[in-house]
């Protein structure tokens, strides 16, 4: 199986740091994901099947293109990040709109999807750290966990705005407390932190989600009354704009290093 060294020898990793900006940009990405969605179904009037079609074909070159790195390269892990997070929000509509599905019977579904996923990758590796995203292998189980991920928060989150009638501004408060209380047990309580960082990504979903959802949504519906297009596009935008300053970062450090050495 083919792997990309760094210059000191050792396998590249194919996912980024997580760092501050790892989490501004992926809120950024899943708030985008839910609008994105609404906009392309609702106010283009495509459809959820047919967006759904064809945003899981985007998708796919999206991740072909970064299965072809053999490292991280910004622009294209964070392009096959929106789209996941597009893609997941679609497959949890279908289900519940097109199909159905209750909200509480879709959670169960992706809840056990995604435990699959992560025991079958630690069966395969005996781990679950996304520090050592070292092979193909291991990225498929990755991408595989980030999808089930904008799934199943997709639908978490609307079975407690929805069913619970909280709204969007009490859930994206509730989803942030909860997030900040796995950063504080990371940080202080010895929580584990490959099982921090996974149920953050999970709770980042809905958290962006509600948030986005607030700002599109109709006055009449508890949001504020932007629009989808307004705020995908606002999104998108400050999408881009960290993404590029990532890769300049990033090719200003390999310039650094390349002097050094």
């Amino acid at each position: 199986m083919t792997m990309t060294a760094n210059e000191d020898g050792s396998e590249a990793n194919r996912v980024p740091d997580v760092t501050l900006d790892f989490w501004l940009i992926k809120i950024m990405a899943v708030t985008m994901g839910e609008t994105a969605a609404d906009y392309l179904a609702v106010t283009l009037g495509l459809g959820l099947t047919v967006t759904s079609l064809i945003m899981s074909g985007i998708l796919i070159v999206a991740l072909v293109l970064e299965f072809a790195q053999k490292r991280y390269v910004p622009w294209a892990y964070w392009l096959a990040v929106v789209l996941s997070s597009v893609v997941g929000t679609l497959v949890t509509d279908n289900l519940v709109d097109n199909f159905g599905v209750r909200l509480e019977t879709t959670t169960i579904i992706f809840s056990v999807a995604l435990a699959l996923t992560f025991i079958a990758w630690y069966a395969s590796g005996k781990t679950l750290s996304i520090h050592t995203i070292f092979t193909t292998r291991r990225e498929i189980f990755y991408w595989l966990a980030v999808l089930f991920t904008f799934s199943l928060g997709t639908v978490a989150g609307d079975l407690v705005a929805e069913r619970f009638d909280m709204g969007y501004l009490a859930t994206g408060l509730i989803l942030g407390g909860l997030i900040a209380a796995i950063a504080l047990a990371w940080l202080f309580l010895g929580l584990n932190g490959i099982l921090a960082f996974w149920l953050a990504y999970i709770l980042t979903r809905p958290f962006g989600a509600s948030f986005g959802d607030l700002l599109a949504q109709p006055v009449e519906y508890g949001g504020m009354g932007f629009g989808t297009t307004f705020t995908s596009l606002t999104f998108l935008g400050s999408i881009v704009v960290i993404v590029l300053y990532m890769t300049l970062k990033s090719l200003i450090d390999e310039d650094e290093q390349a002097l050094l050495d």
